[in-house]
């Protein structure tokens, strides 16, 4: 049996994604991704998207879709962890009337809905081991069965999935199938923080402006340069999401000062979760790299404000120049404003 070409899916809209050049922006890391899609957008086999939440996977998803041979087909999303998984069977495959209690009717699934287009499998790390063996039926040879029906059903569909997990250690902690991700990894894309891409910033963020600016008919100003170097300075735990919020708030209350004030307090939070990875737990240690962290980003933002005129700087921080020539030395800064750009990539040296 063939899906119906009756179902009206819930379709994702894939004509309002930015510019190629603003998706993947001038790093060689993104490059790379952007050959990857190139040569594997038209041929129908399964890709598997990895990196961390708010990388962009989606986007990339729906990159793949609208360069396929399938694009004029549904794009249909399905968020694994978003669906409880006793839920996530039935919201995949569909059921038949009575299949359990409660279904009047019968109900197509997302994967019926996805014929001759594409399925998006959002965080498929979440999905428990019984219904990945179904999920692979599907991709061995594109049939699967509906809850309570008795004959297979065949559809034509390109499957991408996305994890912000590494795959390989779950299969090796026994949470993923092993023949499963062989099946969905055919080509894996990895995607990079955007801390690993900070060159990109300024792209993305013009480009958030501008969309946001229309969307809520604003009339803020444009990000201001010493602004958007600091929008480079920070790491950005939350990624491309994180900075399409922090230019939402930007636009809506068209103030920089606000927009300061939330880079300098999530600037200055040290990460417990990256304290605990590196076993230091000694708080005269954390004390040490938060002042350490805090001193660099002062000493940064008064360079900054003082056109790199370090004389001026050390006066209005209080200190001999020698003192600030030494403390620049020693956070790993510039020593002229030339060289800042490298210095917002470069991570403070250790106290």
């Amino acid at each position: 049996m063939v899906a119906s070409s009756a179902l009206k899916p819930e379709l994702y809209v894939t004509n309002d994604l930015p510019p190629n050049a603003v998706i993947f922006g001038r790093s060689e890391a993104m490059r790379e991704v952007r050959r990857k899609v190139e040569r594997l957008a038209s041929a129908n086999i399964p890709v598997l998207l990895q990196g961390e939440s708010g990388t962009g996977k989606e986007i990339l998803a729906k990159l793949f879709h609208q360069h396929s041979p399938w694009h004029n087909g549904p794009f249909v999303k399905v968020n694994c962890p978003g669906i409880p998984g006793s839920l996530l069977e039935s919201e995949l495959f569909g059921y038949e009337r009575g299949a359990f209690t409660g279904a009047n009717g019968s109900k197509p699934g997302r994967v019926e809905m996805a014929h001759r287009g594409t399925l998006f499998l959002d965080e498929i790390s979440e999905m428990n081991l019984e219904l990945q063996s179904k999920l692979l039926q599907l991709l061995q040879d594109g049939q699967f069965c509906r809850i309570g029906a008795q004959e297979d059903r065949r559809v034509e569909v390109r499957v991408v999935c996305a994890t912000n997990r590494d795959l390989q250690a779950e299969v090796n902690a026994g949470r993923f199938r092993q023949d499963l991700f062989y099946r969905i990894a055919v080509v894996t894309i990895q995607l990079p923080p955007l801390r690993e891409r900070l060159e990109d910033i300024p792209d993305l963020a013009r480009y958030l402006f501008e969309r946001y600016k229309e969307k809520y008919n604003s009339s803020a100003q444009m990000i201001p340069q010493a602004t958007m170097a600091r929008l480079q300075q920070y790491s950005w735990p939350g990624n491309v999401r994180e900075l399409e919020n922090v230019v939402r708030r930007y636009v809506i209350l068209g103030n920089e000062e606000a927009l300061s004030d939330q880079l300098q307090t999530r600037a200055t939070e040290i990460s417990v979760d990256d304290l605990l990875a590196s076993g230091d737990f000694s708080l005269k240690n954390v004390t040490r790299r938060a002042v350490a962290e805090i001193e660099r980003k002062l000493i940064l933002r008064v360079l900054q404000n003082n056109n790199w005129n370090r004389k001026r700087t050390a006066k209005v921080l209080g200190i001999s120049y020698r003192a600030l020539l030494y403390k620049i030395q020693q956070a790993g800064l510039p020593p002229s404003r030339a060289r800042v750009e490298s210095a917002l990539r470069r991570p403070p040296q250790p106290v």
